[in-house]
């Protein structure tokens, strides 16, 4: 396969753009949360408001390895345009929903672009960068991601008691479009692959899509909207599984596979995804649970509490930083064991948080945890991108944001299923040792809505009785949910443990010194300018 060779790509203003559209699209996972409350009153339909996260999360993570192969086929560039495009389409689109089904539809388009842009940009670096300056840089665009998952709800929060809540979706169209333009003028003379040399997957693309939709709605709505066990369950899951095997044969003989099979006969590349698989199981399915934790069981306000994360975030913003730095001078599998051990320490601690707890305690263990998965997360990109030629970034950049994502999506539903049936059984064992026939019967009524519980601990007024008994079922409460709490981050827990194993595993790879750092494999490549 040859490449042209063009004149030059601009990375200082590539840089710009891709920080600017990685700033906003990764802002608009956390944006939308704030804003909710405020939506639903104008716009009603609270029964099916979730599906304004669902839809975005369903299309973005469908998306990912789709784009990720059709950048190595068609450029980046082209690719990124388009993402942006539809990015800011749908955030304007979102901005004049007149109802719940509206908005609903238009952050599914949305989540088509916002899903385009995360793997892309990560993609953009690998190409334009050498080895030991991808250590860098990958740091400080997961410094960036981090950035604005922390500001992203003091920023909803601000413009929806300022302006509207509109302006959460709206202020993405200025800066996607700055940022298309950045990219478009800086990638002007990116190399491109000679179009007689394309073969499109369509086979594989018609089946990797409803296969991820059918897993995702199905983890989503999995033991709410229809049982585990349900023919509903088994119909979804069972066509997903079916339509996956097919996507493996067809996979297996095609010309240009969406997701080359061959690649995981790379210990690095499938190492590196499986631990990266692992991370989001035990880190996004833990976490969700620590705001409600620090309102319900500490009794903070809901505006600390959804402050939370931010120590956390911050830890994991230094470690990103850092963690890029230690590359240069240590091995992948140094960094990212040592990542690993920091984050089950983080993990651990947290499993030990109990009633009688307080806030400092909380955010002195998550920053642990931050630190640990700072020292991880942008060192799988790192060494998967280090271990292909730039005619397969495409590829290999979008199969790791694929896994992790579609791990985060398991995580969630596995340790939300563990946290309900340790609910359930907790107070079924209060109700079966209690004596008082009043308390026996509340506390089994509870075991059957253990989602009343949580609004029981932030409103306890909503229980009408007297006084002395409602401190006793509100204390029980409080030490049953602190206790499935613990076993949440115990599971969790698991997960991160054997992603320690993995890392061991990933072998005694690393970044290989250059004597000009200055300098890309690719003469297209315009040195950046400091």
């Amino acid at each position: 396969m040859n490449l042209s060779t063009p004149p030059t790509i601009n990375r200082n203003v590539v840089l710009i753009g891709l920080i600017i559209g990685m700033f906003f699209s990764a802002m608009e996972q956390t944006v939308v949360g704030t804003a909710m409350p405020t939506i639903i009153g104008e716009l009603n339909g609270f029964s099916i408001f979730a599906w304004v996260t669902t839809a975005y999360l369903i299309t973005s993570t469908t998306i990912i390895p789709i784009v990720g192969k059709l950048s190595d086929l068609y450029g980046r560039r082209s690719l990124y345009l388009i993402g942006t495009i539809i990015f800011v389409i749908g955030s304007g689109l979102c901005a004049t929903a007149s109802s719940m089904e509206q908005l609903i539809l238009y952050r599914g388009i949305q989540g088509l672009g916002g899903g385009m842009i995360m793997p892309l940009s990560q993609t953009i670096i690998g190409d334009i960068f050498t080895a030991e300056q991808r250590a860098k840089w990958q740091g400080v665009f997961g410094a960036i991601f981090g950035l604005s998952s922390v500001i992203g709800p003091f920023i909803g929060g601000f413009l929806v008691d300022t302006i509207s809540w509109h302006w959460i979706f709206l202020i993405n169209v200025p800066f996607g479009l700055l940022s298309a333009i950045l990219i478009f003028v800086g990638m002007k003379h990116e190399s491109i692959r000679p179009k007689e040399d394309v073969s499109i997957d369509y086979l594989g693309i018609a089946t990797l899509i409803p296969a991820v939709v059918l897993l995702l709605l199905g983890l989503t709505f999995g033991g709410d909207r229809f049982a585990w066990l349900s023919t509903n369950s088994f119909l979804i899951f069972g066509g997903s599984l079916l339509l996956l095997i097919v996507f493996v044969l067809i996979e297996r003989k095609a010309k240009e596979p969406v997701l080359d099979l061959s690649l995981f006969k790379n210990r690095v590349f499938a190492t590196t995804n499986a631990l990266g698989f692992l991370l989001g199981l035990g880190m996004f399915g833990a976490i969700m649970f620590v705001p409600m934790f620090m309102q319900g069981i500490l009794g903070v306000t809901p505006t600390r509490a959804g402050s939370t994360m931010t120590p956390m975030m911050i830890s994991l913003i230094l470690a990103s930083i850092v963690g890029g730095r230690l590359l240069l001078k240590v091995t992948y599998r140094t960094v990212l064991t040592s990542g690993m051990i920091i984050t089950s320490i983080g993990f651990y601690l947290m499993s030990t948080m109990g009633t009688q707890s307080n806030e400092m305690t909380a955010y002195f263990y998550m920053v642990i945890m931050g630190v640990g998965m700072g020292l991880v997360m942008p060192t799988l990109m790192i060494a998967i991108q280090n271990e292909f030629p730039k005619t397969k970034l495409g590829a290999v950049t979008s199969a790791s944001t694929f896994f992790r994502s579609i791990g985060g999506t398991i995580g969630i539903t596995i340790l939300n299923v563990v946290m309900n049936h340790t609910l359930q059984q907790k107070m079924t064992d209060v109700a079966t040792q209690e004596t008082t026939p009043m308390l026996k019967a509340m506390f089994m009524k509870l075991s059957e809505k253990t989602d009343a519980l949580f609004s029981l601990l932030i409103h306890p007024e909503l229980l009408k009785l007297p006084t002395t008994l409602k401190t006793t079922v509100i204390h029980s409460i409080q030490t049953i949910w602190s206790d499935s709490f613990t076993t949440v981050f115990l599971t969790g827990l698991i997960f991160i443990g054997i992603g320690i194993f993995v890392a061991l595993s990933v072998g005694s790879g690393r970044i290989a010194s250059t004597k000009n750092v200055a300098t890309t494999d690719d003469p297209s490549v315009q040195p950046l300018k400091s």
